[in-house]
C-alpha cells in the first residue's frame, strides 16, 4: 500500500510524521519505522510520530527511535508534532496533548513551538557529569573543545558501559557565554550523533543551572542543527524545576507517499 507522510525537523533533529487518527498505520510496526526512518532505503529520519486521536486533549503523540522501538519522550518531535497539528488545523495558536511521559501544554507562532515539558524533581550528580530525566533519561558532562569531541565513539561508552542495556541519552556541554551553551548530543535508539536533542538540551539547561555554571532561569542553548532556548522555575525549597518550556523552529521539509508491503 502507499502510506502518505510529512517531514518535519527542529533544529536539525528530523521525524516522519503520520496522521493516524483513522489507524491507517499497521499494528506491527518495528520493523516498518525502522525501515521508513532508514535514510537509504527508506525516507529517512531521527523518529517517527504517530498523530492520534486523544478523548481528553487535543491529540495523542505516539513516538518511535529509528531503530523501530517505541520510546520515552521527545522533546523536539513534541515540538514538531505540534506544528503538524495546527497544519492539519486541529488547533491555532495553544494546545494541549499527551505524550508517553503524560500531559503537555504548548504554543505556536509562525515556526517557533514552545513545549511545555514535565516537572524535573531531581538530579542525580556523579563524577564530573549529572544525570537527570527530563520525559528521557539523561547525561549532562562538561567537556572542552566541544565541536572537536569524539561524541559518538564516547557516547557509546558511556551509553552502554556506564548505564547498562536501558542506557541514557549522553550530553556533552561546552560553556561559551553567560547562561549560553553549545550542546552536542549522543541518543540511545538512534545510537549516534543527532543534530539536535530537546530532552537533552532541556537536562543540559537544568544541569547547568543546577551546578551554578548559568544564573538565569533562560538558558540558551546552540546545537548542531540550531538554536533553542529553555526557561524554568527554580523551586527555592526542593532540589527540582517546574514551569520548564523549551522553545524553537520546527518546520515542515515535505511530504509524500511510500510504497509499504503491509
Amino acid at each position: 500500500m502507499f502510506l502518505s507522510f510529512y517531514k518535519y525537523q527542529g533544529t536539525g533533529n528530523d521525524f516522519v510524521v503520520i496522521d493516524n487518527r483513522e489507524k491507517i498505520f499497521p499494528s506491527d510496526v518495528n520493523q516498518l519505522v525502522s525501515f521508513l526512518c532508514d535514510r537509504k532505503f527508506g525516507i529517512g529520519a531521527d523518529g517517527l510520530i504517530l498523530l492520534e486521536k486523544d478523548d481528553v486533549t487535543d491529540f495523542k503523540m505516539v513516538y518511535y527511535n529509528s531503530d523501530g522501538n517505541q520510546s520515552t519522550m521527545c522533546g523536539n518531535g513534541g515540538r514538531c508534532i505540534v506544528a503538524f497539528a495546527k497544519h492539519l488545523k486541529l488547533i491555532t495558536k495553544e494546545t494541549t496533548f499527551i505524550a508517553v511521559d503524560g500531559f503537555h501544554k504548548a504554543k505556536i507562532e509562525g515556526d517557533i513551538v514552545s513545549l511545555q515539558m514535565q516537572d524535573v524533581n531531581h538530579l542525580t550528580e556523579k563524577p564530573n557529569s549529572l544525570y537527570l530525566n527530563t520525559g528521557s533519561p539523561h547525561h549532562v558532562q562538561l567537556v572542552n573543545r566541544v565541536k572537536d569531541f569524539d561524541v559518538r565513539k564516547e557516547g557509546e561508552r558511556l551509553r552502554y558501559g556506564v548505564y547498562g542495556k536501558e542506557g541514557s541519552n549522553i550530553n556533552f556541554v561546552e560553556k561559551v557565554a553567560k547562561d549560553s551553551f553549545y550542546v552536542r548530543t549522543y541518543e540511545r535508539g538512534v545510537e549516534n550523533e543527532t543534530l539536535s536533542c530537546g530532552t537533552g538540551v532541556t537536562a543540559v539547561a537544568l544541569a547547568m543551572h543546577h551546578s551554578g555554571q548559568a544564573s538565569s532561569n533562560s538558558v540558551a542553548i546552540t546545537t548542531p542543527g540550531g538554536q533553542l532556548e529553555v526557561s524554568f522555575i527554580k523551586d527555592i525549597n526542593k532540589e527540582g524545576y517546574s514551569e520548564i518550556w523549551l522553545t524553537g523552529a520546527a518546520q515542515l521539509v515535505y511530504k509524500g507517499e511510500i510504497y509499504v508491503d503491509a
